[in-house]
């Protein structure tokens, strides 16, 4: 089981140019990938997304990056020298009275604005790919290790969940036939109290009681619900991703529970099923992260 939520950074170096990949995940219902690419590095864009693509199946993904080159040819100097003539021009018609120094060296002219210009270097796009594939998939690792290790917190808070869950219930299960006891022998009391100098008709209060026992009825709902609980451990236990199915396990889990309330009519036996619900509804807040 692995988490949605987590953090992983990739770097890959070679021959002077090194690209960082930084991927920060969170829940999703699909996998959304977040990518803004630098113009120097839109070829990279593409291999990016298929290596996450192919390693992870959902959570929203945001991708960030950071390139250095630092390759002596990576940029080069480029110098406006009829700029600099002008520059030159300008300042030999000063005139001569003010008193000025001419102290104009080639290192100042340099200086002026706009006389020298840095050039990258057009970068060499199967070089800047490899590096991205190289840096992506050292993220995934990292991103893995981050989700695996949640992932583990998750399986053991949903293994508690469930087996409470199993534990009420056994409880229902146990209480289910002492609803229907505890009806036939609260309405007979009530008739013979009623009726204390009448005989009571025993055919008719069967009847009775075997209509409220069929309308309480929970056998195939707690039934399911095994069936369900079931289910639920063997995806704790799965390799593959399994957070939709726990999500549309859990809804089939809590429509058993609101059937069974239903057809309660006993306090004790409401009661359970509230913390039954209780124990589904936390179930279900902490898939939302299962991948």
């Amino acid at each position: 089981m692995k988490s949605m939520t987590g953090y992983g950074k990739g770097i890959a170096s070679h021959d002077g140019r090194e690209l960082t990949i930084e991927l920060k995940s969170v829940n999703h219902r699909f996998l959304d990938i977040g990518i803004r690419v630098p113009r120097i590095l839109s070829c990279t864009e593409d291999t990016i997304r298929k290596v996450l693509s192919t390693r992870l199946s959902r959570g929203h993904i945001d991708v960030y990056l950071n390139y250095r080159n630092t390759r002596s040819d990576a940029k080069t100097v480029s110098v406006d020298t009829q700029l600099v003539c002008a520059y030159v021009a300008a300042a030999r018609e000063i005139p001569v009275e003010l008193g000025l120094d001419d102290d104009l060296t080639l290192s100042k002219v340099l200086l002026l604005p706009d006389v020298t210009e840095i050039i990258a270097k057009d970068e060499d796009p199967d070089a800047l790919i490899a590096l991205a594939e190289e840096a992506a998939n050292a993220a995934v690792d990292a991103l893995e290790i981050m989700r695996q290790n949640e992932g583990d917190r998750l399986k053991a808070a949903l293994t508690c969940g469930v087996d409470a869950m199993a534990k009420y219930r056994e409880e229902i299960l146990v209480r289910a036939p002492m609803v229907v006891e505890d009806y036939r022998r609260k309405l007979t009391e009530r008739i013979e109290s009623v009726l204390s100098d009448t005989e009571i008709d025993r055919a008719r209060l069967a009847t009775e009681i075997a209509l409220f026992a069929d309308r309480a009825c929970i056998d195939e709902e707690l039934v399911r619900l095994n069936s369900h609980i079931t289910q639920f451990r063997a995806y704790l236990e799965a390799e593959e991703p399994i957070g939709r199915k726990m999500d549309f396990i859990i809804q089939e889990m809590n429509r058993e529970c609101n059937t069974i309330g239903s057809k309660a009519n006993d306090a004790e036996l409401t009661n359970t099923v509230l913390l039954c619900k209780a124990e589904i509804e936390k179930l279900r807040e902490q898939i939302q992260n299962v991948e």
